[in-house]
């Protein structure tokens, strides 16, 4: 007899108002961001306003232009994030159905697409303000995580981006499973479960939360407090090795998105080799480890060139 852990009974929404008619809600997604968001920001206020941690010993901007830089990287956040997802995980659905791509309420934002949106944004900003594009995107590094830790809680509130099936101890049994055997992908052994089976999961949210978010966050934190803001570009290097390594690892054990599974295809790779293969997020997550080793070469390459200089 299989162990389950029962999905604890948390509504998605905090509190429902109706108005006008209509109801709206705050649910704990939303506030996910606001919180991730806000921790990031003051996070970096407080790390930016610290000369001692940067080279030279000069701060990358003032106080108004961190706030001003907000703006740009919440805009980056909720455009990147949702035209990544309708891009990288629903083309077809929404080329069919572009009026839904302004559905933000149904949910549907990529950390990817959002991760690029702010790379964007950022740029923009800092070019505008003739501000260290590398200072600020080892900042940014560091703001990031908490953000993640966050969203990854909500998604797990939210009983969504659960994981494969497992018979570990603390498997769970997340609410409305395997009602589509096939889009759910509730497949152990060739063995599919039907409606209202008992099917404990991998809760990877959380350790998507664990790895990402609290783990990655206080290895860049300790970093940057130890002096590595002075060599610019290995933060940031850091960052994207170590999401794209955890993020790839934990695909292992998250269900893939239902478009991506078939009854031929219940791992839901993208990428296929005999009976390996990766899934998408594996996909998205190699560029960002390649990345995060060119970053981490290109400064230590320059910190050696300048020691010797």
């Amino acid at each position: 007899m299989q162990a389950l852990i029962p999905f604890p009974e948390i509504d998605p929404a905090i509190f429902t108002l109706p108005l006008f008619g209509m109801e709206f809600s705050l649910r704990w997604y939303a506030l996910a961001y606001i919180a991730g968001i806000i921790a990031g920001w003051r996070m970096g206020v407080a790390l930016s306003g610290k000369a001692r941690l940067w080279p030279g010993n000069e701060v990358p901007m003032s106080r108004e232009k961190a706030d001003d830089m907000l703006t740009w990287i919440v805009l980056g956040i909720i455009l990147g994030g949702r035209l990544g997802y309708v891009l990288f995980y629903k083309p077809g659905h929404y080329l069919e159905n572009p009026g839904d791509i302004l559905r933000l309420w149904d949910g549907g934002m990529a950390f990817h697409g959002g991760l690029l949106g702010v790379i964007i944004g950022v740029w923009i900003f800092c070019a505008r303000n003739a501000i260290n594009k590398m200072n600020i995107a080892d900042l940014l590094a560091v703001c990031v995580p908490p953000g993640l830790f966050f969203g990854r809680i909500a998604n797990f509130i939210n009983a969504e981006l659960y994981g494969r099936p497992t018979d570990v101890a603390w498997g769970v049994k997340f609410p409305s499973m395997c009602f589509d055997p096939v889009a759910q992908g509730c497949a152990v052994a060739g063995q599919w479960f039907y409606t209202g089976a008992e099917v404990a999961r991998h809760p990877s949210q959380l350790y998507e939360a664990g790895l990402e978010g609290l783990l990655l966050g206080v290895i860049v934190l300790v970093m940057a407090l130890r002096g590595s803001f002075k060599v610019p570009g290995l933060t940031v290097g850091v960052f994207f090795l170590g999401y794209g390594v955890s993020r790839f690892i934990v695909e292992f054990y998250r269900l893939a998105d239902d478009q991506f599974i078939t009854a031929d295809n219940p791992a839901g790779y993208v990428m296929r080799l005999g009976e390996w293969g990766i899934t998408k997020g594996q996909q998205l997550s190699l560029p960002m480890v390649a990345l995060g080793i060119a970053l981490i070469a290109y400064a230590l390459i320059r910190r050696r060139r300048a020691a010797v200089a």
